[in-house]
């Protein structure tokens, strides 16, 4: 591993000084940090995070190294990786690498060594801000300048950058998500013969989402997000589906107008960024969080089942809540600082929630969701 000295300096003009990993160079992103203990592939190959500089709040990060059957997309799609203490000898029997090779082959820098309690208190305190992560320019007052002067992450079209070129259709073996009954013969002729038609519209998709409508014995078809309502509805699909993805929601009126259009005409769920859409699109609006929800850990008040949810969640935005038009109601609220968790039309049959049901990696207590959607549409 490199020992090569490497700096973190953001807007306001505070500079970390570290030991570089991963690869060289320089690069400029949003700075935030992720509360999760485990699950640093799956964060790291989460294409929500384009755009941004990922701090992780856990001490030590590659302990169980990495390895190919945990990706959640084709690459990486992050600026940055930020930890207190690198693992350099991972000890798990899956691993197949460790996380200095990794990101040195995906060609992302990684920063180690610095005071992560320090970073994340800032970022608190102050808000998410743009920072520069270098292992070639040194000079602090350098770095500011740049950090200063990079783009920030509002008013970003981040999706583009990360949605696939074409349609396809998905493909992937069964796994084992938690639904036995899928390795039974008898079962999967039964859900071959009810298989509903989903069409994801992906905007940055987690590879465990189509999974979990494959698992429930449904076609899966992947279009991108610039993809049109027209084109949608001529594959038929029984439901839609709107993904994650990274940045603000608000400069993709192309993705508004898609699914203004397809509202009343096919059930729709959407998750993260497509909560976000889905609520611009019925006539919300979207404002920037201080620091974002990012971890495995955020609780949910779901409010027709009164039950508490522990979500994984990664936004820097949210819908308002004094935004929401008539004939929308709110059905999930975050526990720590009350914003919106989730919205339902029912006239429309459009509902969605702002964090992950997938749990790649998280807990899994918001699975039930992908049932519920299915049961809209039967």
């Amino acid at each position: 591993m490199s020992n090569n000295c490497a700096k973190l300096a953001l807007a306001d003009g505070t500079v970390f000084t570290g030991t570089g990993f991963g690869a060289s160079g320089e690069i400029f992103g949003e700075v935030v940090f992720n509360t999760s203990m485990t699950g640093y592939q799956e964060i790291l190959t989460d294409p929500s995070y384009n755009g941004q500089i990922v701090t992780m709040t856990y001490p030590q990060i590659g302990n169980y190294g990495v390895n190919p059957e945990d990706v959640e997309s084709s690459g990486l799609s992050l600026s940055g990786f930020i930890c207190k203490e690198l693992c350099e000898q991972p000890s798990n029997y899956r691993s197949t690498q460790s996380l200095d090779e990794y990101l040195k082959q995906a060609n992302v820098i990684g920063l180690q060594g610095i005071d992560t309690r320090a970073l994340v208190k800032r970022i608190r305190v102050h808000g998410a801000m743009t920072g520069v992560l270098s292992t070639t320019d040194l000079d602090d007052e350098s770095l500011v300048k740049k950090a200063q002067s990079s783009p920030e992450l509002v008013g970003r079209d981040l999706v583009k950058e990360v949605m696939p070129d074409s349609i396809s259709s998905w493909e992937e073996p069964l796994s084992t998500l938690g639904n036995p009954s899928f390795g039974d013969p008898a079962s999967m002729k039964t859900a071959e013969l009810s298989q509903k038609h989903i069409v994801a519209i992906d905007y940055g998709m987690k590879r465990n989402i189509p999974r979990h409508f494959k698992e429930r014995g449904c076609k899966v078809t992947i279009v991108p997000g610039t993809t049109s309502a027209e084109d949608i509805l001529a594959l038929n699909p029984d439901g839609i589906f709107l993904s994650n993805g990274p940045g603000d929601p608000r400069p993709l009126k192309y993705a508004t107008d898609t699914i203004q259009q397809l509202l009343g005409k096919k059930p729709i769920f959407g998750i993260c960024l497509g909560l976000q859409l889905l609520g611009l699109s019925l006539g919300g609006e979207i404002f920037k969080l201080k620091f974002g929800h990012r971890g495995a850990n955020q609780p949910v008040l779901n409010h027709d089942s009164k039950k508490v949810e522990i979500t994984s969640q990664n936004h820097g935005f949210a819908l308002d809540p004094d935004s929401i038009p008539d004939g929308v109601r709110v059905t999930h609220s975050n526990l720590n600082d009350n914003t919106v968790e989730g919205i339902s039309h029912d006239e429309f049959r459009a509902f969605g929630v702002q964090y992950h049901p997938e749990a790649s990696a998280g807990p899994h207590d918001s699975q039930y969701l992908f049932d519920q959607f299915l049961q809209i549409i039967a």
